[in-house]
């Protein structure tokens, strides 16, 4: 049971609590009463904002409508102005441009060109608007009149500014290539670079709005002309240099300032000029031939115009290549992609044409020389074809995109030159062969014979142009190997043909010894021939080249030689006869001899001394050129005679066989050496 003082304290607590609770509520009464009153009059006021805002609406909105249209209106204005401004400006092109036009682009592209497009823009308009517009046949009168000014600035610029490429630019161009010391690389300038930026804009704009192709054909055809102008100023540079110097040459070179020019000479290719040098070697070593009887044309007598002839083509080949390449540079820039190709072709085709002209004339010049046996003039084909070899892959090269007719023509004449070469080599080697034996034309001292000479040097001139002249004699093989031939192919065919022209060489050279009645002058006119040729092929590359063929080539001619010094020697037994052991008489020292043993003894004198007398005045007209040939056989003879003389003196110059001793003792064994050493010497 809860004690009276905690219930009524309960009790207290309880009645605290509750009188808490209803003023709270009392509090929440008021504030929902202030709160429904807010929102009456909240409720009020928007209703009232709404009122006015749906009048506002109905107020405005008209003039919104009205304020919207009148802009539209404003805007349609304006354009309709600013197009009629654009109209009417159409109707002012004409007036406004027409002087501009009338006094052309020079000096003024840019303006010119602006007052083109406005014209352009002008004949568009009337064409889509006004057709029959008169204003129409106006502009497009002026813009044909523009286009035309067009061009013939187009062809005024590339007329005026095109100059011809000097021939000592143009050589310093082809040497450069091979020049290790140019460090600068020698560039053509053809048009000013203001001019080819014009050049350039007339041609696009004439691609573009001209619609006119015509301008290409004048572009080709001036580049064309200054194209031939230029390597045939190069040409005439050959001509006048060579008659004025002797040596073309080129007096600028790359390392140095153009104002400053320096003679240098120009690279020569391998011309016959070599091959006379080296004849002039052999000559100095005693080897040189005297002119003796051939139909062959001596090429130590060739015109030296043929040389020149022969670089000036040469180079002017290499020159069209530089000029070429450099021209489909320039033309890059200025013809349209699609027309670069066949303007090119037409561009190259005159020079082109003059090049292949000229190298067909040399083939038919060569053909006229195989008919005269002029086998000099024929070795002009060699270095040119040669070079032509060389330079192929480039002229593949800047003929790419041409038409095929313009690509074979250099094949073609290449075909031209192996065909004429291997004609002149065979015709060459059957000369050689066929060379007649006219004895009026041997040579009196049996030295060496021009034939043989001519012979080693056109086979020496081969040297120079071993793969042009193995390729020649390839070209016309009919084997299935010649098709594809190789370099050691040609060279085995070269070999060959060299050891062919040897041996034509050595049976003529047989068939004419026969022409001198002497046997002895025979055999030294035979031994200098084959000595000459021993030496020659020995002191070039030529026995090398035999030997691909014909190894024991240098051993069969040395016993040839020897051959030759034995027949010649043989000369000399009806001298040495006369005192020779086996045919003197044996008599008894210090018996008495009888007469018919002293004469015996006085016919062998007076035989050896006429014997001797009579060689020595007939061989010592004779010639050996060789210093060392000659000192040889002079000492084996005078080894033989001096030692059978020797004995023969030792075993009768005392006997008593005559009452006049110097009539039959004439000479002492040194007397008849220094007589045989007199041979082979006209000027003793």
């Amino acid at each position: 049971m809860i004690p009276p003082q905690e219930a009524s304290a309960r009790r207290r607590e309880i009645e605290d609590k509750l009188k808490q609770e209803e003023e709270t509520l009392s509090f929440i009464r008021d504030s929902l009463e202030k709160s429904d009153q807010l929102t009456k009059n909240m409720v009020s006021i928007l209703s009232s904002f709404e009122s006015r805002l749906m009048k506002l609406e109905n107020s405005i909105i008209p003039v919104h409508k009205q304020t919207e249209n009148l802009q539209r209106l404003q805007e349609n204005v304006e354009k309709t102005l600013s197009c009629l401004d654009h109209v009417i400006s159409y109707y002012h092109v004409a007036s406004d441009t027409e002087k501009i036009i009338r006094e052309g682009p020079t000096g003024r592209l840019e303006e010119y060109l602006g007052s083109m497009a406005k014209i352009q823009k002008a004949v568009e308009y009337f064409q889509d608007n006004s057709p029959d517009s008169p204003e129409l046949n106006k502009v497009k009168l002026l813009f044909e009149r523009g286009k035309e000014s067009l061009e013939s600035e187009f062809r005024s610029l590339m007329t005026r500014h095109s100059k011809v490429v000097s021939p000592v630019l143009i050589l310093d161009l082809i040497s450069g290539d091979d020049d290790l010391e140019a460090q600068e690389d020698v560039t053509l300038e053809h048009l000013p670079e203001s001019v080819l930026q014009d050049v350039i804009r007339i041609s696009r704009w004439l691609v573009e709005y001209g619609r006119n192709q015509d301008f290409m054909n004048v572009y080709y055809q001036i580049r064309s002309s200054q194209l031939d102008r230029s390597i045939k100023g190069l040409k005439e540079h050959f001509h006048k240099s060579s008659s004025s110097s002797g040596v073309p040459y080129s007096p600028a070179i790359p390392n140095k300032r153009k104002d400053t020019p320096t003679k240098k000479p120009v690279k020569r290719p391998g011309t016959i000029r070599k091959a006379q040098n080296l004849l002039k070697q052999y000559s100095q070593h005693g080897l040189d031939g005297k002119k003796g009887g051939s139909n062959l044309i001596p090429l130590e007598g060739r015109d030296d115009m043929l040389d020149v002839e022969t670089d000036a083509y040469i180079h002017c080949v290499s020159a069209f290549v530089k000029l070429a390449q450099s021209e489909y540079q320039l033309l890059a820039d200025i013809i349209p992609e699609h027309h670069q190709k066949k303007t090119f072709d037409s561009l190259i085709q005159d020079a082109l044409d003059g090049l292949m002209l000229e190298g067909e004339n040399i083939v038919s010049a060569a053909r006229k020389a195989i008919v005269r046996h002029d086998f000099s003039t024929v070795l002009t084909v060699f270095p040119i074809l040669r070079h032509l070899k060389q330079t192929k892959p480039e002229f593949d090269q800047v003929l790419q995109g041409t038409a095929a007719s313009t690509k074979n023509k250099l094949p073609g004449l290449i075909t031209s030159m192996e065909t004429i070469g291997a004609k002149a080599l065979e015709d060459f080697a059957d000369n050689i062969k066929n060379d007649p034996d006219k004895e009026y034309n041997m040579p009196k001292d049996g030295t060496v014979h021009e034939l043989t000479s001519n012979a080693i040097l056109f086979l020496q001139q081969l040297l120079d142009f071993q793969e042009t002249a193995g390729a020649m004699l390839a070209s016309q093989e009919t084997s299935s190997s010649a098709t594809s031939y190789s370099s050691e192919f040609s060279r085995r065919l070269l070999s060959t043909y060299i050891c062919k022209v040897l041996g034509n060489l050595q049976l003529n050279l047989l068939s004419k010894s026969k022409v001198y009645e002497d046997p002895a002058l025979s055999a030294i006119f035979l031994h200098n021939n084959y000595n000459y040729i021993l030496k020659s092929l020995e002191k070039s590359e030529l026995i090398q080249l035999v030997a691909v063929t014909q190894k024991t080539a240098e051993r069969s001619y040395r016993e040839h030689i020897e051959q030759q010094i034995q027949t010649y020697q043989r000369s000399w037994l009806k001298v040495t006869d006369y005192i020779a052991e086996k045919n003197l008489p044996v008599f008894q020292p210090g018996v008495k001899l009888r007469d018919k043993e002293r004469q015996i003894i006085k016919e062998r004198f007076k035989g050896f001394n006429d014997g001797l007398e009579e060689l020595c005045k007939i061989q010592k007209a004779w010639a050996i050129p060789d210093t060392e040939q000659r000192d040889r056989i002079r000492q084996a003879q005078k080894t033989i005679v001096k030692e059978t003389y020797g004995a023969f003196l030792q075993k009768f110059g005392s006997v008593p066989f005559t009452k006049n001793p110097e009539k039959y003792l004439k000479y002492g064994v040194e007397q008849v050496g220094d007589m045989i050493d007199r041979l082979f010497d006209t000027s003793a």
